[in-house]
């Protein structure tokens, strides 16, 4: 029989992050306002996810900034990534993931952080549920080789593959708002729930925001981006049932390519 500790052990090495409680939560009561950790620097749209509130300093914030918009080129935006260091989950990742696809390509994919697979082979998007993504691309004449680049909000895997924190969110932030503003894709896919509210500043769920185009601007973009938040391929694995929506919203950016003269 395994012990408290090995079962614990195990918790957290498959990412286990809350308990049940002894006592019932009333689900419908009206939650408690959160604060936003900060609002980008980069971009008066963007805003961490509402987790809880987190200090960061100030100079650390603002070396991520810098270094982001020091940038002028993805090669040089990637090699800033490489140079940062003020990020934990760099330290506990394999490799930095930084993102892949032709470099004009018209379509955009960000996700929110690599998996187990992705920090081995320093690739996004490739194990199980990207699989299931270049599946779900392919169906409308999608792919990474053509016409699509997939990046993450975070370059370096959560231990447990855990959710991002809000202060590591927001460390990254001015890498992947730099990332978007030099690729300047004609359609931005969030795909699931972090990145759409990481990129969008929202506090409304994915089930809700899924499906639906908006658009996406930052100071230094010529233009807006029309975007769309998608449900993540890894939920889908988990509910199959709810690949009716992805064939949906799948539909909805060909047919958004189409008014766009995009191929």
């Amino acid at each position: 029989m395994s012990s408290k500790k090995e079962i614990l052990e195990w918790y957290i090495t498959s990412g286990v992050t809350e308990t049940i409680g002894e006592h019932p939560i009333n689900r419908f009561n009206k939650p408690e306002e959160k604060i936003l950790l900060r609002k980008s620097i980069l971009s008066p749209t963007t805003a961490s996810i509402p987790e809880k509130q987190e200090q960061l300093p100030d100079n650390l914030l603002q070396t991520a900034v810098n270094l982001a918009q020091s940038a002028q080129t993805l090669d040089e935006l990637k090699e800033a990534v490489l140079n940062f260091n003020g990020c934990a989950l760099k330290k506990t990742a394999k490799n930095t993931v930084f993102g892949e696809g032709p470099t004009n390509a018209p379509i955009m994919f960000v996700g929110e952080a690599p998996g187990a697979d992705e920090d081995r082979l320093g690739r996004p998007f490739v194990g199980v549920s990207g699989q299931l993504l270049d599946k779900i691309m392919s169906s409308v004449g999608l792919s990474r080789e053509k016409n699509v680049y997939i990046t993450n909000i975070i370059p370096w895997r959560p231990p447990g593959n855990r959710n991002p924190s809000s202060s590591e969110i927001s460390l990254c932030m001015p890498f992947i708002e730099r990332h978007i503003e030099l690729l300047h894709p004609k359609i931005l896919v969030m795909i699931g729930g972090v990145s759409t509210s990481s990129l969008t500043g929202s506090s409304s769920g994915i089930m809700k925001m899924r499906g639906n185009w908006i658009t996406y601007q930052t100071p230094n973009l010529n233009s807006p981006i029309p975007a769309i938040p998608i449900l993540h391929t890894a939920f889908l694995l988990r509910n199959p049932i709810q690949k009716r929506l992805a064939w949906k919203d799948i539909l909805s950016i060909r047919q958004k390519m189409d008014e766009l003269g995009l191929k």
